[in-house]
């Protein structure tokens, strides 16, 4: 199965796409969204790009696993995006996943700003990742 991750934040999105015969994930890109439709469109263009079987969401829980109000939006709009493609839509927890991109980013040599440009799209391979080693188990 081929799946496309998805870190929605609220200015940046970041996206990454992996599939279970590989086992392998890559990241693939950040939109930066000055609201939720452009955000929504990225999505379609990337569903449309690379034909995933299902999506994946970060569901941004609290540290003693409460929701707070982005893992609600997160909710809301996994549902707005299953009606939107038709796809499957999965939600995993996306704790640290922000620390694991700026950890894999630490040695890489690129500035400040270009690793802003790139964390949310490493944050949303880690979550795919943690989300693909789920099913294995």
């Amino acid at each position: 199965m081929r799946y496309l991750g998805i870190d929605i934040g609220a200015r940046r999105t970041g996206f990454a796409v992996g599939e279970t015969e590989l086992g392998m994930v890559q990241p693939l890109r950040v939109v930066e969204h000055p609201h939720e439709d452009a955000m929504l469109e990225g999505v379609d263009e990337l569903v449309s790009e690379h034909a995933p079987d299902a999506l994946v969401i970060g569901l941004p829980l609290n540290m003693d696993d409460t929701e707070g109000p982005a893992a609600k939006n997160a909710r809301r709009l996994a549902g707005v995006l299953e009606e939107r493609t038709g796809l499957p839509v999965h939600l995993q927890d996306e704790r640290l996943t922000s620390f694991e991109a700026d950890a894999r980013m630490a040695r890489s040599g690129r500035t400040h700003a270009e690793k802003k440009r790139v964390r949310d799209a490493i944050a949303a391979a880690a979550l795919l990742e943690d989300y693909l080693a789920s099913c294995e188990g």
